[in-house]
Parts: structure tokens; C-alpha cells; sequence
């Protein structure tokens, strides 16, 4: 299909032209290994330094030394997660906080740890899907040595008080080490580290324009943690293995813009998202937003369809060449209904039939206004053929 509305950027993002530009280069003359000594090396190590000074200008940090590069959000989350365990874990520090809405890249390394004998909290949320830091802290003991929450939830957009959560725990146990999931923050809203008591903040490039296979992982200074790789000393030997120079290049440029349209996110993304709401909500009484949090990232709505099942909505959809989802990508073979949204309680009738709908600063109006023309259309045509005819006849569908 030539003409497409994509609406599931909190899966991937479109890689910006001028990042696509500005890695080329280090794809092709500027070749060399950064390790190396000589001259054509150390302009892909300026690179490099340059792209970390813009990665730590996007999450607020004053020094570039605590930006090591990676591959991914899911291995920065496993070095932090790991690292953190198998540095500062003992018999008595074995107690794991988290929440019951954590992608699954936090929730399998906790209950990898679980089977290994480490105990852990999962915390939920309310209806709103919102977390209320008074829940995370009355679980700290004195055996509690790491928490782990996310920063905005991929499936909901929900904004998790990720720096009073930090704040509030360390006042209660200095030596707790704070581990966020920024990956559906970053590039939406501000982040503020450099005055804050997270420890560990990880962050994924083609969530905001950058290509898919390079992510970060912030390290605030003075903590020690074991490394996930061994071998050379790259990354100050934290992350060894040689430097994807054109993709950090990529992350640098992707997070250079993005810090620059942190207001038409907050504005224009949050416009056209709220458009798409109203738009879709206001034409079925069979439509509940899940989305409810009054705290969310600008992109994001989540809707649940009472009696449609949602592969079918997706299914539709992408006939007409509307593309969303139902969930996180990763957990997108699964036949189970969202984890999150079965935390937020949300009910049966819409559990199975709840989309999300994600946008970018790509996102037009015209492909708005087509989304909220078709989607109405297809649930409806759903509704024909739906099982529940009595409880969708009396929604007047």
C-alpha cells in the first residue's frame, strides 16, 4: 500500500531524514574502528563523543561520561538489572521492587532472579492505570536493594512519579539503587537526571526517530555495577565490544532533535492525539478510554471496544492502512490480553478489544482525520458479526 497511517510509533519510529544524513558518513569514509589509534579513528571517536554529549543533553545530565551505549533498551535494562544484582546482591540484599506494569524486558529479569531466590514485590496500579509512590515505599525493608519502575508505560502513556519514587526511597535507605525505564519517556517529555537520585535510566534510539539496534543506559556517578559483557575496553570497559559508530551518530542526531521538539510534542502531538480520541470516542458508546491517567505522554491513547475482539480490529485496520496495535510489541505473539491493562482492572468486555493508538511529529492531520472516518466504520461492521449482539444492540451498535 503507497499511502499508510502508521499509529503504532511506541513500537518503532520512522528514522528521521536528517539522522538517516548525518550516520551515513560512518557507513561509508568515516569507517574506522574508534578504538584505533590513528588519525581516520579518532574522527569516529569524536563522533562518538559528540552523540554522548547529545544523549546526556536529552536526559538532563551535565556529564557525558555517564552515557554508555548500547544496543538496545532491552540490554541496557539487563546490564542495569543484572549488574546491579550480581554487584550488590547477598544472602540478606535480596529484595527486588517493581511493578506489575513493567515491560517485559524489567518483568523477565525479576522473575529470572525470583526462581533464584531473590524476593520480589510487584506493585500494582489503579484503575487509572496511575501508581501511587506510598505503595512502592511501604515495601522497602532493610533488605531491599534495588527498584525498578518505568518512567511512561508503552501500552498506556501513563507518567510514573519515577523522581519523588527515588527521592522518597533513598530517604528511607540511602544504599537502594534506582533503576527507570525511560524508553516511552524519551523524546516525549523532559527528563530532568542530574538532580535526581535515579541510579540507572535506560533508553532505546528507534523510539524517537533514531534506527532500530542502538540504545543507552544513563549511570549516575558513583555506582559500581557488574558488566553484562567482558572483553575490550570500550565504553570505560563497561559495555565491551566495538562501537557501532554510525548508529551512536544516529542516536546523538535522533537526540538532538528531539530535545529541540519536546514543545510541538507537548502541543501539536498532543493535538492531534486528543483529536483522535474525542474523534473515535464521541461515535461509540462501546468505546472506553483506557488511557486515563491526567499525567501521560503526548502520543498515547489506549481504547478498549466492549464485545470486538481486538486481532480482528487490528486485522481491519490494517486492510485499510491504519496500523496500530494491541499491546507492547514484544508481547505481541501472545494470545494473553495485556498485562497492564489487567493490572488497571480494566474490565472483561473491553479487555480483549482494547488498541492502542501511537503517534509521532510525522503523524498528519489528514491521517487523523482518516483514522477517526474508519476505525468508528470497522467496529461497527465488527459489531455485526460480533457474539454479543444483545449487549452491542443495547450500545445501539
Amino acid at each position: 500500500m503507497e499511502k499508510y497511517t502508521y499509529l503504532d510509533n511506541n513500537a518503532t519510529t520512522k528514522v528521521d531524514e536528517k539522522v538517516l544524513l548525518d550516520m551515513l558518513p560512518y557507513l561509508k569514509e568515516n569507517y574506522a574502528n574508534p578504538s584505533s589509534m590513528y588519525e581516520p579513528a579518532q574522527i569516529s571517536a569524536k563522533a562518538i563523543e559528540k552523540a554522548r554529549k547529545e544523549v546526556a543533553n536529552l536526559l538532563g545530565v551535565n556529564d557525558p561520561k555517564t552515557i554508555l551505549f548500547t544496543s538496545c533498551a532491552t540490554e541496557s535494562a539487563n546490564t542495569a538489572l543484572k549488574g546491579i544484582i550480581n554487584q550488590y546482591g547477598t544472602n540478606e540484599k535480596n529484595h527486588i521492587i517493581t511493578t506489575q506494569v513493567e515491560h517485559p524486558c524489567v518483568l523477565s529479569v525479576c522473575e529470572n532472579f525470583e526462581k533464584k531466590g531473590y524476593k520480589v514485590n510487584y506493585v500494582g496500579v489503579n484503575e487509572n492505570g496511575e501508581i501511587n509512590t506510598n505503595d512502592i515505599l511501604s515495601k522497602i525493608t532493610p533488605n531491599t536493594l534495588l527498584i525498578a519502575v518505568m518512567h511512561a508505560n508503552n501500552e498506556t502513556g501513563a507518567i510514573y512519579p519515577i523522581y519523588e519514587i527515588a527521592h522518597e526511597a533513598k530517604k528511607i535507605n540511602k544504599d537502594i539503587k534506582i533503576f527507570v525505564d525511560g524508553v516511552q519517556a524519551a523524546g516525549k517529555i523532559s527528563i530532568e537526571l542530574e538532580n535526581s537520585d535515579i541510579d540507572f535510566y535506560s533508553i532505546s534510539g528507534h523510539k524517537f526517530h533514531a534506527p532500530k539496534g542502538v540504545g543507552a543506559l544513563y549511570v549516575k556517578k558513583g555506582n559500581l555495577f557488574e558488566p553484562l559483557f567482558h572483553g575490550g575496553h570500550q565504553e570505560k570497559s563497561l559495555r565491551a565490544g566495538t562501537q557501532n559508530t554510525p548508529y551512536i551518530v544516529a542516536l546523538g542526531s535522533a537526540a538532538k532533535l528531539a530535545q529541540e521538539n519536546l514543545e510541538y510534542e507537548k502541543t501539536e502531538v498532543k493535538r492531534l492525539r486528543d483529536k483522535l480520541e474525542n474523534g473515535i470516542l464521541s461515535q461509540l458508546k462501546n468505546a472506553k478510554l483506557n488511557s486515563k491517567s491526567k499525567n501521560r505522554v503526548p502520543n498515547t491513547t489506549n481504547i478498549g471496544f466492549e464485545y470486538i475482539e481486538g486481532e480482528l480490529i487490528l486485522l481491519y485496520l490494517n486492510d485499510l492502512g491504519i496500523y496500530a496495535s494491541s499491546g507492547s510489541a514484544c508481547t505481541s505473539g501472545s494470545l494473553n490480553p495485556s498485562h497492564v491493562l489487567r493490572a488497571q482492572k480494566v474490565p472483561f468486555t473491553s479487555l480483549h478489544g482494547s488498541i492502542r493508538f501511537s503517534l509521532s511529529k510525522f503523524t498528519t492531520e489528514e491521517e487523523i482525520d482518516y483514522a477517526i472516518e474508519k476505525v468508528p466504520e470497522v467496529i461497527k461492521k465488527l459489531a455485526k458479526i460480533s457474539p454479543f449482539q444483545k449487549e452491542l444492540n443495547e450500545l445501539g451498535l
